[in-house]
């Protein structure tokens, strides 16, 4: 009995969580998704600015983005453009979520590489079904 709990505990802890950059510099929008995205399963990192974004990647590797346009520091169509220009890192999914409700900020973002654009407020149940969709439909 004891070895097949010790078995289930094993294969429960190799299962690897799939990782999210969050990139949000609202706090309090920030400090709700981490945490939300944290108790559906997920393995959350999370920036307030674009300017440790690349070197963020390159260490947190993250199966997939949320992405913010309206950044302190940067603008989030930029961020969009400079990923998709290496291929390395044009792969994973980048979903955006911005209060920009503007079809034309829509359109510009997805023609940059995002995959799907959420208007805030947003459905927290509709973000994470397009976030499982996106891991099922075999990106990355």
């Amino acid at each position: 009995m004891t070895a097949q709990l010790l078995n289930i505990d094993q294969r429960l802890r190799s299962h690897k969580a799939r990782r999210i950059l969050l990139v949000e510099d609202h706090d309090l929008n920030r400090m709700l998704l981490s945490d939300y995205l944290s108790y559906s399963g997920y393995d959350v990192q999370s920036l307030s600015e674009g300017s440790t974004f690349f070197s963020t990647i390159e260490k947190f590797e993250p199966d997939l983005i949320l992405l913010d346009l309206k950044l302190p520091d940067i603008d989030g169509y930029s961020l969009l453009k400079q990923v998709q220009e290496k291929p390395d890192l044009s792969k994973i999914p980048i979903i955006v979520v911005s209060a920009f409700a503007f079809k034309a900020d829509q359109e510009l973002a997805l023609s940059l590489g995002a995959c799907h654009y959420f208007v805030k407020p947003l459905k927290l149940k509709d973000l994470i079904l397009t976030i499982e969709e996106q891991f099922t439909c075999g990106n990355r």
